[in-house]
């Protein structure tokens, strides 16, 4: 247990209080007391305290005005600053306008404070995407929200802050080149630019966090990886290309390789990363390694982020028996992440 709070903690995002990231906070908190050191929640003081008390604790969280009150809260105690405004507390389990209001405003705060860098990295509990759009947010995801919110702060147009997701699990990190899009569309994804865009924000992300020759794998699309052009020939004229661009850029990047291996042979050591052609590609061999471990980090961004690799699971919302496995291991990923490139009061 640390004796005092570090001058910059983890901004962690309530997320939809419908669903179960209210709960699984004060869970996370409950079974690793040394978070309460580390953390600053943004969210809905009612909501959370209704959490806390689902589980049978006594509601002790202290709000906070703003984050330079954090440095004076005693240690132990869980810390929460208001960033929303619910007039009533949501169902659980309920599509709601104001929910997804209450989210947005929540990653719209945490997102500016680690910024400005009064904090050190921003972990997000989940959000419904048509909770965002009945409340008019103008964004799908916290990804394109978070984008949004960086290319803003930094004076750039949006096409100038390209993000990639990350997904990992433990002995397992992969990069994906495209995400939510139909399996034809990701296909025509796979092309010169991209790819080779994949491999620069996946490269610079771990340059600028403590890895600067990080091992970059790069999965081909189809079996075998073409096998020499006879099942596809993507990896003769796109991939290899864009693997050949990158290490005459310093990149430490190898492949095509076979699909159905390369994400074992990441697993047992000899790669840091898989670049997966695809969402599925690349998300059943990590979801298949420990959903409840998973860990969702986006890449390019000018700030830290990291949040669970699960929904808003409106189905347990209200139950208590959401683990917060998934939600620890993104605050560790954070913090460690952050603990490899410190700024403003390093730790």
């Amino acid at each position: 247990m640390q004796s005092e709070r570090p001058s910059r903690p983890i901004v962690l995002t309530m997320g939809d209080p419908a669903g179960v990231g209210p709960e699984i906070i004060a869970k996370a908190l409950m079974q690793r007391p040394e978070w309460c050191q580390r953390v600053l929640v943004a969210g809905d003081v009612p909501s959370l305290k209704r959490a806390q008390a689902l589980l049978g604790a006594e509601p002790e969280w202290v709000e906070v005005s703003d984050l330079n009150a954090w440095v004076h809260v005693p240690v132990g105690a869980p810390v929460v600053v208001q960033t929303c405004t619910l007039h009533e507390p949501v169902s659980w389990g309920c599509i709601s306008a104001s929910a997804g209001r209450a989210a947005a405003d929540c990653i719209a705060w945490g997102a500016t404070e680690v910024l400005a860098g009064r904090a050190r990295a921003l972990v997000t509990a989940p959000i419904h995407k048509e909770a965002l759009h009945a409340a008019g947010v103008p964004y799908p995801g916290h990804t394109e929200m978070l984008q949004a919110l960086s290319a803003a702060y930094a004076g750039v147009p949006l096409e100038q802050m390209p993000v990639r997701m990350m997904l990992s699990a433990p002995g397992l990190r992969t990069v994906l080149v495209s995400i939510h899009v139909a399996l034809r569309e990701a296909i025509a994804a796979v092309t010169f630019d991209q790819v080779l865009e994949t491999l620069r924000i996946t490269a610079d992300y771990f340059a600028r966090h403590g890895l600067p020759q990080a091992r970059i794998a790069v999965a081909g699309l189809n079996p075998h990886a073409g096998e020499g052009g006879l099942f596809g020939r993507e990896e003769l004229e796109v991939i290899a290309p864009a693997i050949a661009a990158g290490r005459d850029r310093g990149w430490n990047v190898s492949g095509p390789y076979a699909p159905d291996t390369v994400f074992m042979r990441a697993r047992q050591g000899a790669f840091d990363a898989v670049v997966a052609m695809y969402h599925d590609q690349g998300l059943i061999p990590v979801k298949l390694m420990g959903l409840e471990h998973g860990v969702n980090t986006t890449l390019g961004l000018p700030l830290i982020r990291t949040s669970p690799d699960h929904g808003t699971a409106f189905d347990l919302a209200g139950t208590g028996q959401a683990s917060a496995a998934s939600l620890l291991a993104a605050l560790d990923e954070a913090w460690q992440t952050a603990a490899r490139s410190p700024g403003p009061g390093e730790l």
